[in-house]
């Protein structure tokens, strides 16, 4: 335990932890003062220099932030920050969110009519498919 003590002691994890208590501190004043649509897609990075860094997930959110920026500039004084310009960056993402499937159900009156049309193209490739369908739906 001892050991695992000095290498948390070390002065590199010391800044590093430094830097994370910046950076979470500068979040918690952009949750503050950004509209909620765009805090959602955009994040702080550090308050160096009077100069607030955001990080936007795209083009777009970073454009309307750079729209916003006097506004925003007015809260963040009204927020005892001594910042006089917000730098504005595009960081993509290398993941995209998933996007939720929705799964669709047929009616009891389209699977009726979908069994009659597969009676009649019984034996053909079109009729097995509307089997296949019939029987998912179920």
């Amino acid at each position: 335990m001892q050991r695992f003590n000095t290498l948390l002691k070390q002065p590199e994890l010391s800044a590093l932890n430094a830097r994370n208590l910046q950076t979470q501190a500068a979040q918690k004043i952009w949750e503050a003062i950004a509209p909620d649509n765009l805090a959602q897609f955009s994040h702080a990075s550090s308050i160096k220099n009077q100069q607030f860094t955001v990080f936007a997930d795209n083009s777009v959110v970073a454009a309307k932030i750079k729209l916003l920026l006097p506004s925003l500039l007015i809260k963040l004084q009204k927020q005892v920050c001594e910042v006089t310009a917000i730098h504005v960056k595009v960081q993509v993402k290398s993941t995209p969110r998933p996007k939720l499937v929705h799964p669709r159900k047929l009616s009891p009156v389209a699977v009726s009519q979908l069994k009659q049309l597969s009676k009649k193209l019984s034996g053909t490739a079109l009729g097995d498919a509307l089997d296949k369908l019939i029987k998912s739906a179920d």
